[in-house]
């Protein structure tokens, strides 16, 4: 059964009642300002007081319809009631002990859970979990750590990774990263040892196996080869058909390890608890963050076990795991597979469907992309080429009639909106959209 949160005070569709931004927003931007560092992307004046389900009221008492779930964040839902509970009665007993350093059952339950569930091998003899479990903070910090136990494991230093990805802002995610070269401009040097190739196409692998391995990457010598089975912030982008797989035998054939980023694509977002399930492959390592506590900051690395074998010491966290954390993802993973991945599903082929209609209405729409609700469209110039302008007068445009969207990759529109989201309010979304392109 699809749990959705009761007793909302909220209405299910936008409300503007001020000028955007309000008397009170205005206020606290210009207080931001004056305190907050300048590196935050704010992508228009929006001040949130309270949430509820897909829904979001800011300080003047305008409404909006959610289409970004804080990032992908918010799985289920603004302040769903259950997690809510989850979060209070652990904090009520337990707020901090770091798992570092002693042990707290919250920690333990929800790395029981999500080892069960990694689509890693079984072992032969049946016995054990098929993961072992590291907790951190954020998605950037569980990608740090899954560069570090790539390269303990192997004894090797050399990494592969994409142009366009997104791993994260801290140096060794940052290193990996191949997005948008403001996050890159001078803070080098980097961590050394990253080849970025294009992302998602054989040819590209090609240049890998034929090019690279035979010139100046020694294959022996990589570690690593690190993947999103969606890019998020690049786009959006799908990869072509057995691509993954291909990554896998590549992987397989010269002993290195096969790491899927899951931070934005993972917990449910594509209608699988994890997207790399769509293709039937098997990593060694996941990273995952974002929808796993609804809102609370976690990270997460899954291993096969045999991998994690870094001592006591070698790697840490003082927060990570934190237990009203844990309490947060064990409640968010049960709604996740009691109907919120099945709804998600359903609901990101409503919006496919939609979202092609306004690609035969309106030719600088492109078709949509993605996979449950993690979908993107492209906005295009008369041309037919990426339009970011057009994007970006969109995306602001919509926030002043109530929706909330982000851009990802050079001209797309990302809709990633909480997995509760039902019919009447995807219908909405895709109303107000078509009312601006139509203006």
């Amino acid at each position: 059964m699809l749990s959705i949160p009761v007793n909302l005070n909220l209405p299910r569709t936008p409300r503007i009642i001020t000028s955007l931004p309000g008397t009170r927003a205005q206020e606290i931007i210009q207080r931001d300002r004056a305190v907050t560092s300048p590196s935050y992307t704010r992508d228009y004046p929006l001040v949130v007081a309270r949430g509820e389900g897909c829904m979001v009221e800011d300080v003047d008492g305008n409404v909006f319809l959610d289409m970004t779930a804080g990032i992908a964040v918010t799985a289920t839902g603004h302040a769903h009631p259950e997690v809510v509970k989850a979060i209070q009665e652990q904090s009520a007993r337990l707020l901090h002990m770091s798992g570092t350093d002693f042990y707290y059952e919250p920690m333990v339950e929800l790395a029981e859970k999500l080892a069960v569930r990694a689509p890693f091998p079984q072992p032969q003899d049946n016995a054990g979990f098929p993961a072992k479990v590291f907790f951190s903070n954020s998605g950037a910090e569980s990608n740090e750590g899954a560069i570090k136990l790539a390269r303990y494991y192997t004894k090797r230093s050399l990494i592969v990774a994409f142009l366009g990805a997104f791993h994260g802002r801290t140096y060794g995610a940052m290193s990996l990263t191949g997005s948008k070269v403001v996050q890159r401009a001078n803070f080098g040097p980097l961590v050394p040892g990253v080849t970025h190739i294009p992302y998602g196409t054989h040819a590209s692998l090609d240049y890998l196996e034929k090019q690279l391995f035979t010139t100046t990457l020694p294959p022996q010598e990589v570690a690593a080869i690190v993947v999103e089975p969606i890019q998020g912030e690049g786009g959006y982008i799908v990869p072509e058909d057995g691509f993954l797989k291909r990554i896998r035998e590549i992987c397989d054939r010269h002993g290195i390890l096969m790491v899927v980023d899951e931070v934005q694509a993972g917990m449910g977002r594509t209608g699988r608890l994890f997207a790399i399930e769509h293709w039937g492959v098997m990593p060694d390592i996941i990273t995952t963050a974002k929808g796993i506590a609804s809102g609370l900051p976690l990270g997460a690395i899954l291993a096969r076990p045999e991998l994690m074998t870094w001592p006591p010491g070698s790697h840490a966290t003082t927060f990570g795991g934190n237990p009203v954390a844990c309490a947060a993802g064990i409640a968010t993973l049960e709604l996740l597979e009691n109907g919120l991945m099945t709804n998600a599903t359903q609901m990101g082929e409503l919006l496919q469907t939609g979202l092609t209609e306004l690609h035969h209405k309106f030719t600088r729409v492109s078709p949509p992309r993605g996979k449950g609700l993690m979908v993107a469209v492209d906005l295009l110039d008369e041309a037919g080429n990426l339009d970011k302008k057009l994007r970006d007068r969109i995306i602001q445009e919509s926030f002043l009639q109530g929706l909330l969207l982000l851009g990802c990759g050079k001209a797309a529109i990302r809709f990633c909106p909480p997995l509760i989201i039902d019919t009447d309010q995807i219908q909405t979304a895709l109303q107000i959209l078509s009312n601006i392109l139509t203006q």
